[in-house]
């Protein structure tokens, strides 16, 4: 797969592997910045779509709309706060998904590289504090 990627695909993959956590694409560009490789900002988005196709990342979407990106290629499991944006990893070992994703990769009809699972809600400090209000 490297030998298909641009040149600026190769430097964002590459940045997301050491950073080893997940990523907006405008922290991603501060990032490039401070490591004294300036792509635009276009540029960094164009890179992630690609990436994202190749299956080399994965996105997940936030409840405010702003994607995060990783090399992580695994399934992600969350529970996200729609008040503070607080988003916290469950543990996914009885993911009620995976017989499902098997089912479907089976049938031959999609290629599945990874799911996610998110939960929203709000969290315990938001739920107090929208009680505290309503009193």
């Amino acid at each position: 797969m490297k030998s298909q990627l641009t040149r600026s695909q190769n430097i964002v993959l590459k940045l997301l592997k050491q950073l080893n956590r997940e990523i907006s694409a405008q922290e991603l560009y501060v990032e490039l910045r401070k490591a004294n490789l300036s792509l635009g900002l276009a540029t960094i988005y164009r890179a992630l779509d690609a990436l994202k196709l190749h299956g080399a990342i994965q996105a997940r979407l936030l409840s405010n709309g702003e994607t995060l990106y990783t090399t992580a290629q695994q399934d992600r499991h969350h529970l996200t706060c729609l008040q503070c944006g607080t988003s916290i990893p469950i543990q996914d070992e009885d993911c009620p998904v995976h017989a499902l994703e098997e089912q479907l990769q089976q049938s031959g009809k999609f290629e599945i590289f990874y799911h996610t699972l998110e939960f929203f809600g709000l969290c315990s400090p938001c739920r107090l504090e929208q009680s505290h209000s309503n009193s």
